[in-house]
């Protein structure tokens, strides 16, 4: 009885920590795309607003993030925040913190393809729009795969940061467990998903580099 106990939290704890790996690449990929897209804008305000965000987002730490996003509307602006906000807080945060990476790495990949295939494309017909999403960006995505890879594997590894709010995924449930039991087993466990949760998102994303070869 006390053994399946033990499983049914770490199963709970390993299917929130997979919720904010999920939810997080679903949200901070686009955003990063259009962060990355006011980074290069000929608008200088916009393109220094982006520039100032990515800063702030990468040159403070994501835990910190994490406590300003839950606890600011609160001492900020006075609102009272229902339980579920934790939850939200970490995506919000997790989010803006990644996606500012993504952008970066967007930009990086973007500008590395020659400008030479927005000129043939202009000639052939397409919009801008056409160009970008048809021609540029299967080839960016090329490019930048490996880049986004060890962002996501830092990702997996990331979302125990979530303890510092409260959230229950996979290692603060596993260091609530060791405790109580007073044995490293649980923490030897959350070792082990995170690993074999590792190994399953590089062998993905390498299938996927592979699947994209015919852009070389």
């Amino acid at each position: 009885m006390i053994l399946s106990n033990v499983i049914s939290q770490l199963l709970g704890g390993m299917v929130t920590s997979i919720e904010i790996f999920l939810l997080t690449l679903l949200f901070s990929l686009p955003l990063g795309l259009a962060i990355a897209g006011g980074r290069m804008s000929s608008f200088s305000p916009l393109r220094w607003l982006m520039k100032v965000y990515i800063s702030i987002m990468r040159g403070t730490p994501l835990m910190l993030q994490l406590i300003v996003v839950f606890f600011a509307p609160y001492y900020v602006f006075g609102m009272s925040l229902s339980p579920d906000y934790r939850f939200i807080a970490v995506i919000i945060a997790f989010t803006m913190n990644y996606a500012a990476y993504f952008a970066e790495i967007y930009r990086g990949g973007i500008e590395s393809i020659n400008s030479g295939q927005y000129e043939a494309a202009q000639v052939l017909g397409y919009s801008k729009l056409e160009t970008f999403f048809i021609i540029i960006m299967p080839q960016v995505v090329k490019v930048i795969l490996p880049s986004v890879t060890n962002e996501v594997i830092t990702l997996v590894k990331d979302t125990s940061l979530s303890f510092v709010i409260a959230i229950p995924e996979m290692f603060t449930v596993a260091k609530q467990i060791a405790a109580a039991d007073a044995s490293i087993a649980a923490l030897l466990v959350a070792g082990i998903f995170y690993y074999v949760f590792n190994v399953l998102v590089a062998f993905a994303m390498e299938r996927l580099e592979n699947r994209l070869d015919y852009y070389e």
